[in-house]
């Protein structure tokens, strides 16, 4: 990739990117997109660069890659947007006859994306000179008359594969999870990127408020912020208001005092050291029984049910089944209805199933009020709450799982639910066990609730279960 005219030039220059990120209020973002360019930085800029990436000289040339670690409302979507015109009007890269390239633009959800892409289209509306390189405009796209589109998409490593990319930008990718499948695959998503950017030597580019310690961004500030790492993979580091001095401070201060600990992420851009993973990939795998799906009745086992009820409209309703060989906890059925679907349907529904296994008490949690029991109860199956909450659930799956108490099923969504879960002191000393933000953990719930509740057969083998060959059954 070969710039025509210099980042400098275009932002100091009102025809074409100069009214774009302008003032005071926008020099720390100036400094940081100029070093990833590879372009001279003057003192000023040079004391805001040391200052986000802890280094002392800037880097000799474009960077491979560029993380920026940002508070919220820090201004990172809009300084980045500006970036990627940049990159797709005023940079070159060789392309073969007939093709085309793309700034691919992705984040956790496609509305989220449009923003970025707004800000793209504003700055190049405001611009006299790149204004006339729109050839047009779709929701999810800026076709450009240059054989370039600036592209918008959802954090999904199956639509990212065989394409030409000018650039890549990750918006708040410690934040990636489909939530569909609950999983955070932000390590999968840049794997199928990466290639994209081979022949065009173009910057993958990450932002993001942080998170947990774990996950990529986690990942790539560990290993190159500072003085140590690869002088061109470019991390920056920044609280709100040293990329964004026009925020108040007396409302950051609110947040502060609320809750410290989120806001210091949220505002102050640094990772968070009360959240841990509660249950490891590798503890969760030793418990799967590989290739069994479900295990059918078998009259020698008493069996227990619990559920994880939903109203039908946005979250899932989910079952589990599950019994006691010796000391083994053995999960038998999964079951998940997702949104949307009649409630009664799916109590019904469910009701065959647990007869079938010869249950006529379900456990659950205190969703709903008397609507469950009421719904069961119709259906000659008694609803019981659990008395426990799902952290204290949780907490008794903990060493099932760890000392591979139980023997699990073959399901790669319980599987990423569980490994989700997260740990984080509370007020008083307690610990809660959740999913985070914008995941869901319905299928972990009911499989948590039925192991833990599953009744003792008594006296058995404690790998009685592994000695067994079940047939491998479709999820229905």
């Amino acid at each position: 990739m070969k710039p025509k005219v210099s980042l400098r030039a275009a932002l100091e220059d009102p025809k074409l990117l100069g009214n774009s990120i302008p003032g005071e209020s926008w020099e720390a973002w100036r400094a940081l997109l100029l070093a990833a360019m590879g372009e001279p930085l003057t003192d000023r800029e040079l004391q805001h660069y040391r200052r986000l990436t802890g280094r002392q000289d800037a880097p000799p040339q474009l960077v491979h890659e560029l993380w920026c670690v940002v508070g919220r409302r820090g201004g990172k979507t809009r300084a980045i947007a500006i970036l990627a015109v940049y990159l797709a009007t005023l940079c070159e890269a060789k392309l073969s006859p007939g093709e085309t390239a793309v700034v691919l633009c992705i984040s956790m959800s496609r509305e989220q994306a449009s923003y970025a892409l707004n800000y793209a289209y504003a700055a190049l509306e405001d611009s006299p000179i790149l204004s006339k390189l729109i050839r047009r405009r779709t929701a999810e796209t800026i076709e450009l008359t240059n054989r370039v589109t600036i592209d918008i998409r959802s954090a999904s490593y199956r639509r990212l594969r065989g394409q030409t990319a000018l650039a890549v930008i990750c918006d708040e990718i410690a934040f990636w999870y489909d939530d569909q499948s609950s999983s955070n695959p932000d390590t999968e998503i840049l794997g199928a990127l990466r290639p994209s950017l081979l022949t065009t030597r173009g910057p993958l580019i990450a932002i993001s408020s942080p998170h947990a310690r774990r996950g990529a961004l986690w990942s790539a500030y560990r290993r190159h912020y500072g003085s140590n790492g690869d002088p061109l993979i470019l991390v920056a580091q920044g609280a709100s208001r040293d990329l964004n001095p026009s925020l108040p401070q007396a409302e950051i201060d609110v947040e502060y005092d609320k809750d410290a600990a989120w806001a210091s992420a949220e505002y102050g851009a640094q990772f968070r050291s009360d959240v841990e993973t509660f249950l490891s990939i590798e503890a969760v795998e030793a418990c799967v029984d590989g290739g069994v799906y479900e295990r059918p009745y078998d009259r020698r086992f008493t069996y227990s049910a619990f559920v994880d009820p939903s109203g039908g409209a946005a979250d899932s309703f989910t079952l589990a089944i599950s019994h006691m060989e010796g000391k083994t906890a053995v999960l038998d059925v999964i079951r998940e209805l997702r949104a949307p679907f009649s409630p009664e349907a799916a109590v019904e529904q469910f009701c065959i199933l647990l007869r079938q296994y010869s249950i006529n008490v379900v456990r659950g949690d205190r969703y709903g009020g008397l609507w469950p029991q009421e719904q069961f109860t119709k259906r000659g199956i008694t609803y019981e709450p659990s008395e426990r909450s799902k952290s204290q659930i949780y907490q008794d799956l903990l060493p099932l799982v760890n000392s591979r108490g139980c023997a699990l099923l073959d399901h790669e969504v319980m599987k990423r639910q569980l490994v989700s879960l997260e740990r984080k002191a509370v007020r008083g000393g307690r610990d809660s066990i959740d999913h985070p933000k914008n995941l869901r953990d319905d299928i972990a719930n009911a499989i948590a609730g039925a192991l833990t509740h599953a009744p003792s057969a008594g006296g058995g083998d404690p790998n009685f279960f592994r000695q067994l060959t079940y047939p491998k059954m479709a999820i229905v």
